[in-house]
């Protein structure tokens, strides 16, 4: 019974929201935004009926999904850790840290710890270049990081 509520209350929602989007040129991405803010990611269910309603295939919906590393298939722990991996991180010892970081919460990128708080994502530039290496907590820029204030950053939200 949870789970047909839960499925109703999806269609019901995700509708809403393409009702809101449906008639803008290139609705696909704001609708998919809006789904995630409300779920928390995008369910298999609100796929299938973004796809329905924009007359797209299922496989359009997940290849612009999948394209834009921000959007979640499954739900993401109650915090998100993004770590950056382009150049100047990794010329400045990110590849260490990201496989510190890996080890210590015991999971691997896309990943969320057993516990389920903390969310591990790779991210390509999140412009802090001069203060590499870094990352990202729950939308708040972190630079200049070694382990040990990873793992602050980690035990804080904790």
């Amino acid at each position: 019974m949870a789970l047909q509520t839960q499925s109703q209350d999806i269609e019901k929602d995700t509708a809403a929201i393409i009702d809101v989007h449906e008639h803008q040129e290139g609705p696909l991405l704001p609708i998919l935004h809006d789904v995630q803010a409300k779920f928390g990611y995008v369910p298999e269910d609100a796929l299938l009926q973004i796809a329905d309603r924009l007359n797209l295939s299922r496989a359009e919906v997940h290849g612009t999904m999948s394209f834009y590393h921000d959007f979640r298939t499954e739900p993401a722990g109650r915090h998100v850790l993004k770590v950056c991996r382009a150049e100047a991180c990794q010329s400045l010892g990110g590849e260490k840290l990201a496989e510190d970081i890996q080890r210590d919460l015991g999971i691997k990128w896309h990943e969320t710890t057993p516990d389920g708080k903390v969310t591990l994502e790779p991210v390509y530039c999140l412009g802090l270049c001069s203060c590499a290496p870094a990352a990202m907590m729950d939308g708040n820029l972190h630079g200049r990081l070694d382990e040990a204030a990873v793992l602050k950053l980690v035990e804080e939200v904790k």
